[in-house]
């Protein structure tokens, strides 16, 4: 999985950071070609702010198909940024209907109160084959997550995790020995699950998780710099990068039709 923007940064960060619909496409090609199988898609206001306006992911969902149709799972995030509510986020995902969609836990359903009104959110995703990813960012997270999993909230037995090291706003890079700290406060065997790394270390993270049998996301929305310290020139750079190192070892990058036959009904 690639996450090429995310929400904070912009062009002064790295004049290659996608923004509009026509760039998010063109990296979606480049992407791909790389072998990435999933985009985990932002888009932006017309001042290049975070927004989930269902308008401005229609275009770019409508951009990136135009360039690559089915080759990729666009997964839409519904990332609040202190800006949206649970029901303003659950809404985006109601009128767009997408293939895929990220969601964090702690926004999605904040509360025990919540909890009943996230079920039924799951519920009827299921329903619609909409693919969800539950995003855990604490050992408190992935403790209330199992939980809630074991009690049935996700409809679905083993829902799809994303553990998130370190972070953008507070400049906290993450590390090997935080992914080892979720990974032991659950049973993460019985679910799938994926890791993003914010900072230098995500190459390292991403081999560590390979290592463990976990699944990675890979982009400028967590890092900007290939494993020596260098700027990377795009996106697909830190893509390659990783595939190269994991080489000929015998789990390979899945392709989309995998995913889709190993994680949809």
């Amino acid at each position: 999985m690639s996450a090429p923007n995310g929400a904070r940064r912009s062009k002064a960060d790295h004049p290659a950071l996608p923004i509009t619909a026509t760039e998010i496409a063109e990296n979606a090609v480049a992407l791909r070609d790389a072998g990435v199988s999933i985009l985990h898609l932002h888009v932006r206001d017309e001042q290049d702010k975070h927004t989930l306006d269902v308008a401005k992911y229609r275009a770019a969902l409508a951009a990136i198909r135009d360039r690559v149709g089915d080759d990729l799972i666009v997964q839409v995030t519904t990332e609040a940024v202190g800006m949206y509510t649970a029901a303003q986020q659950m809404g985006v995902v109601s009128d767009l209907k997408p293939e895929a969609v990220s969601l964090a836990l702690k926004e999605i359903c904040p509360t025990s109160a919540d909890e009943r009104i996230t079920a039924e959110f799951c519920t009827w995703m299921r329903q619609e084959k909409i693919w969800p990813q539950y995003i855990l960012y604490s050992v408190e997270d992935v403790n209330r997550f199992d939980d809630l999993r074991m009690r049935g909230l996700f409809a679905n037995d083993a829902p799809f995790a994303l553990f998130v090291l370190g972070n953008y706003a507070d400049a906290v890079s993450g590390q090997v020995e935080d992914l080892e700290a979720l990974l032991a406060a659950t049973e993460s065997g019985a679910y799938p699950w994926a890791v993003c790394c914010f900072g230098p270390h995500e190459h390292a993270v991403m081999l560590a998780a390979y290592g463990k049998g976990g699944h990675v996301r890979i982009g400028f929305e967590n890092n900007l710099a290939l494993s020596g310290g260098s700027l990377a020139p795009d996106n697909a750079a830190l893509i390659r990068e990783f595939t190269a190192a994991i080489g000929e070892r015998p789990r390979r990058p899945a392709s989309v039709a995998d995913i889709r036959a190993a994680f949809w009904d």
